[in-house]
């Protein structure tokens, strides 16, 4: 029971003062969580010693609590009186040319907020005092400058002059060191085979760059997109999307980075996977080319299932390349599966001649509807040219 007169209130408070007397403020100390309530939040600084920090002081910019009970943080010591008071910052409201100092030294964050645009920078008031943050200073990426005046930030005090009637800070020093801490974090979980969230930070032609947390980024490569050929990923994504990848590979890099492959098919099943169910030799499958080269034609049977026409099963036209000419990407035409070689994902087909009945079964025409030239869809010249050339297989 507390003793109504208050004798055990002033006991505990005395108690508290005597094990602070360890301490001084300034000092710099590192200590467990061990209790978070409504208004502050309770730290084990070692032995019997236990602390006290405001919540406040435990909430990011957008008002939540970024610890948790058992989380170590580092503090400073900010009162001994009545028992150990410690801050991540100080106030800029209540802070003394005293705890400026102190939180230069420490290196302990400050409050401040940017009150106005000036040559150079900004004028950030602290406490009593004014200081000035560098434009390069306010944030790790470039933006509006006057989207800063009026915010009350953290800040590091970088110079500390005359007293403390010169101040230079940086927020973008804290910035960088919340994000290397954030980093060091998410490279753990950076392992071949996790599946991971992030960001699309670019688009390239060769691919897109994701940040994974931290500014973490790896590289999610065209070809590694989608099991269909992407022409263009800036047609399957844009910076700023969030992504969910799988990691591929982690290489070493000399400067001690990495180099990180991420996956985005691998989180769908493989087309082939089911080939041999669904395709095999003497079917007519209607495909559409994809892109010509000089040995043959790419076409697609499905998305994900590209097939081989070579050059040679074309009709002759007197020149080895005439054939090109008549083959557009993006046509459509039926195609006979002459070979199939699943291990190696390869199917090499042949075109059907346009006037058959098997091209036009492919299509899902009846063989009346065939006969109408309104019909008639696919390389149209090509197939007049080629209608013959090819002896359909049984």
């Amino acid at each position: 029971m507390t003793d109504p007169t208050g004798d055990d209130d002033f006991a505990a408070l005395f108690e508290a003062s005597i094990k602070a007397k360890r301490f001084k403020e300034g000092q710099t100390l590192e200590g467990r969580i061990v209790g978070i309530g409504p208004d502050v939040a309770f730290i084990d600084v070692g032995g019997k010693g236990e602390a006290t920090i405001d919540v406040d002081e435990l909430k990011d910019e957008d008002g939540d609590i970024d610890v948790a009970i058992g989380d170590r943080i580092r503090a400073v010591v900010v009162s001994v009186a009545g028992g150990l008071q410690l801050s991540r910052r100080l106030a800029r409201g209540a802070a003394t040319s005293r705890q400026l100092e102190d939180a230069f030294r420490t290196g302990l964050p400050v409050e401040g907020k940017v009150e106005q645009e000036i040559k150079g920078g900004y004028e950030v008031r602290i406490a009593r005092q004014r200081g000035f943050c560098p434009y390069s200073q306010i944030d790790v990426h470039r933006g509006e400058p006057a989207t800063h005046v009026g915010k009350v930030y953290a800040f590091r005090i970088t110079e500390y002059k005359d007293g403390g009637r010169n101040l230079v800070v940086s927020r973008r020093a804290l910035l960088e060191e919340e994000a290397r801490a954030k980093a060091a974090e998410v490279k753990k979980s950076i392992v071949p085979g996790a599946v991971l969230t992030g960001r699309v930070a670019s688009v390239r032609e060769f691919g897109a760059f994701v940040d994974l947390g931290g500014g973490v980024h790896g590289l999610l490569h065209v070809s590694e997109m989608s099991w269909s050929r992407v022409s263009d990923p800036s047609h399957l994504m844009k910076p700023g999307d969030e992504i969910t990848v799988k990691v591929l590979r982690v290489d070493p890099m000399k400067d001690d980075g990495q180099k990180i492959a991420l996956g985005l098919k691998q989180l769908a099943d493989d087309p082939w996977a089911s080939v041999s169910g669904h395709y095999h030799v003497g079917q007519v499958q209607m495909g559409r080319v994809t892109r010509v080269a000089e040995f043959g034609a790419f076409v697609e049977l499905e998305p994900g299932i590209e097939a081989l026409a070579h050059a040679s099963t074309f009709a002759p036209t007197g020149r080895s390349d005439e054939w090109t000419r008549h083959v557009a990407p993006g046509a459509s035409a039926a195609f006979e599966i002459v070979s199939i070689d699943v291990e190696k994902k390869r199917i090499g087909v042949a075109l059907v001649p346009e006037g058959s009945s098997r091209a036009a079964i492919a299509r899902g025409e009846t063989i009346d509807e065939r006969h109408d030239p309104s019909t008639t869809q696919g390389l149209g010249s090509l197939a007049d040219k080629l209608r013959g050339a090819l002896k359909p297989r049984a």
